[in-house]
């Protein structure tokens, strides 16, 4: 069984046979893929190929999944349930709606306008962009499935615990007053034939790529620089076990920037590889996906500036915490 899933790890969903493949061809060429540049190269037609083969993939099969839940269905839905228990439904559901902050945000606007615990809809806004199907599968194929389901779990607990501790500090006030008085209409969706799914599936499919693309090759060519000029040396006293701080570190870099987590995950694996800690990594790529700057920016539309500064330091102490965890226990995983 464990060779099978091996397999699967390493062939299908990590692609090998794709990177021996490019350097059998690079090397046909004449480029030696043994020198920063023939190993750059080969890194960057490899990440990309690979990735977006991934997440045309994902998109469209999470696409197919996202067409049962509709915003109307999803507001009925978390309004079925109380407590903890709606901030966990909103947590999962956050991993088959969009792949960004950006794009969760107009959700986050529609579930609160609707009526919805606030604590219930901050559990979906976190969730969203750190947390999805495809990420899963991805990072599997990357980092294998310890720390793939670790990365989901402690994501959840963090949207989970997140959307509660707001809900406890009862911040509804800290709503702008536009989306409260918003009246919200409930329009019955109506129901998809199969072919009106995939036809959804598949034009959901070419809008998010279009979206996240450019971000796929920043991070692959980062990624590059990363893994084939960057000594180890370097990476491992930045953000090595050495380095106390280096979690902290990482999770401030991660804030301006904006990208999903497709986008993080080539930059990330080159790090990893470089000899940075596994919890640093993490939360750099937690910080770029739940408080890029960008989302920030649009969110502060939404909520007044005391609930957004809770908001993002709920965000950052957990990740900072779920960093330093996965530093010292560091060797289950790898």
């Amino acid at each position: 069984m464990s060779v099978v899933w091996e397999v699967i790890q390493n062939q299908i969903l990590g692609m090998q046979w794709l990177n021996e493949l490019l350097g059998l061809g690079l090397s046909a060429l004449g480029l030696d893929i043994n020198t920063r540049i023939g190993g750059s190269v080969q890194f960057f037609l490899y990440d990309t190929i690979k990735i977006t083969v991934l997440l045309c993939f994902l998109i469209l099969l999470i696409s197919y999944i996202q067409s049962y839940f509709p915003p109307e269905r999803s507001k009925r839905l978390l309004g079925r349930f109380h407590g903890i228990w709606a901030n966990i439904i909103a947590a999962l559901l956050g991993t088959v709606t969009p792949f960004c902050s950006c794009s969760s945000i107009p959700l986050f606007i529609g579930f609160t306008s609707a009526g919805l615990p606030l604590g219930v809809t901050f559990s979906f806004l976190i969730s969203s962009p750190m947390v999805d199907l495809g990420s899963l599968l991805l990072l599997t194929g990357i980092f294998g499935w310890k720390i793939a389901i670790a990365y989901v779990i402690v994501g959840l607990m963090i949207a989970v615990v997140g959307g509660t501790l707001i809900e406890k500090f009862h911040m509804e006030k800290y709503v702008e007053s536009f989306i409260k008085n918003t009246s919200s209409v409930d329009i019955e969706s109506p129901t998809l034939t199969q072919r009106e799914r995939l036809i959804y599936a598949k034009d959901q499919t070419f809008s998010t790529f279009k979206k996240v693309f450019p971000y796929i090759l920043i991070g692959v060519g980062i990624g590059a620089v990363i893994h084939n000029w960057i000594p180890e040396l370097w990476i491992e006293t930045v953000l090595g076990s050495n380095n106390p701080f280096g979690v902290i570190l990482a999770t401030i870099v991660g804030i301006p920037m904006y990208a999903d987590i497709f986008g993080t995950i080539p930059v990330a694996e080159a790090l990893l590889s470089k000899g940075a800690q596994l919890g640093t990594i993490l939360s750099f790529m937690m910080a770029v996906t739940t408080l890029s700057l960008p989302s920030l920016i649009m969110l502060k539309k939404a909520i007044k500036p005391k609930l957004l500064a809770v908001f993002i330091g709920i965000c950052s102490i957990g990740i900072i915490i779920v960093g330093y965890l996965f530093n010292t226990f560091q060797y289950l995983f790898i």
